[in-house]
């Protein structure tokens, strides 16, 4: 049971020019609500349900694991051999600038300033404090449907007006109906590529909808795919505007999913609203380990294009398979995964069951499409185990 004296210093806590959490249109249950996502450590990121991205099931032991969006394998060797030596420091909270020597890597890789760079425990924190910190039960949440889905898993359980729109017909987030849908919201959600169809929104969509939203509303961009694509990123844009947030996460290309590494790129002032919620509590928690792994791993430039050339090759080999057997999928995924339709072939449930059954472990559904399984890319290996399981369930 939280006590009313921590609710009241929640709903006080450093204040910003749009006033305390009541001044902004929260109820005394909807500040307890925000009050019982701050009141421990790891709260923010995994209040009530875990972070979509992790586990969809508990991995089952010998099985092919391609249900959850992890890399088929681990950081690069330099990564691993940085966070070894760390180990060997363990004693230090920080044994020698750790947080510097990231943010100095992020701004070279992607020409960005260092103090528009922070670094978190993952994503799922960040995508969690932005709908606390710029959305309101007067300024809603807006994000394309399906897409990924822990932003608005926080505005639900902070009962802050959401709108989720359908995808366009090439599966990409449509800004102007977004827009439309809300012309007043606090947050407009766009993943690019998305999770879970692995397509992507242009990125003079993304420009329009940055110059075209309520001038007090904020952007979110988020990158966690971007490493497999071959698109322009929107870094640039947090970099040059005080309205835009883009979030990356070293859990998907560089393999470091159980390391828990992400990063924002924003603008000092709006990290620092970000911030005013006990933010410092969590950027400082960060393992020295996953810091030390990330920064190696940036600057391995001809590593990066070898494990993402390999994913291209393995993602079109399983999709010509598919072809071959006549099952659909949402094509144009620049990402490791696609959405799988298995039409009247079972529900996307007993098709989970099927594969299983065969040794290999599948992705869930989207509430917009209930045919649909999402399939994780995994290793050359691994998918064509998943081929030879999915011949197996065909002939049934």
């Amino acid at each position: 049971m939280l006590s009313e004296d921590f609710i009241d210093e929640i709903e006080t806590l450093a204040p910003d020019a749009e006033g305390d959490l009541s001044d902004r249109g929260f109820s005394r249950r909807q500040i307890g609500r925000i009050a019982m996502m701050l009141g421990g450590s790891a709260a923010m990121a995994s209040f009530g349900r875990p972070a979509m991205a992790q586990q969809s099931a508990p991995p089952v032991a010998g099985a092919v694991r391609i249900q959850s969006n992890e890399c088929w394998t681990g950081p690069f060797s330099e990564g691993v051999a940085a966070a070894a030596m760390l180990a060997k420091e363990g004693n230090r909270y920080e044994p020698n600038g750790e947080h510097a020597k990231l943010f100095a890597a992020v701004a070279e890789v992607e020409g960005i300033p260092e103090d528009h760079i922070l670094a978190w425990p993952g994503s799922s924190d960040p995508l969690n404090r932005v709908v606390v910190t710029f959305c309101s039960p007067e300024k809603g949440l807006v994000t394309g449907n399906p897409s990924y889905e822990q932003s608005w898993r926080t505005s639900q359980w902070l009962g802050v007006p959401l709108e989720r729109v359908p995808l366009t017909a090439a599966y990409a987030h449509d800004p102007k109906a977004m827009l439309a849908a809300n012309p007043n919201a606090g947050l407009y959600y766009v993943c690019s590529p998305n999770n879970p169809t692995g397509t992507i929104t242009p990125l003079e969509d993304i420009v329009w909808l940055a110059e075209n939203k309520p001038k007090d509303s904020v952007l979110v961009v988020d990158e966690a795919y971007i490493h497999f694509a071959d698109v322009p990123s929107a870094a640039k844009l947090a970099a040059t505007r005080d309205d835009v947030i883009v979030l990356r996460t070293f859990s998907k290309l560089f393999g470091m999913a159980g390391m828990r590494l992400g990063l924002t790129f924003a603008s000092p002032a709006l990290h620092e609203r970000m911030m005013r919620y006990d933010g410092g509590q969590v950027t400082n928690m960060l393992p020295m380990t996953a810091v030390a792994c990330g920064t190696e791993c940036l600057k391995q430039t001809a590593k990066i294009a070898a494990r993402k050339a390999e994913l291209t090759s393995v993602r079109a080999q399983t999709l010509a398979h598919l072809d071959a057997r006549g099952v659909k999928y949402i094509p144009g995924s620049q990402a490791n995964m696609f959405m799988a339709d298995w039409g009247t072939l079972g529900t996307p449930k007993e098709i989970q069951a099927k594969f299983l059954e065969q040794g290999v472990q599948i992705g869930r559904s989207w509430d917009a499409m209930p045919t649909m399984s999402r399939i994780t890319v995994g290793s050359a290996e691994d998918m064509q185990k998943f081929a030879l399981a999915l011949d197996k369930i065909l002939m049934a």
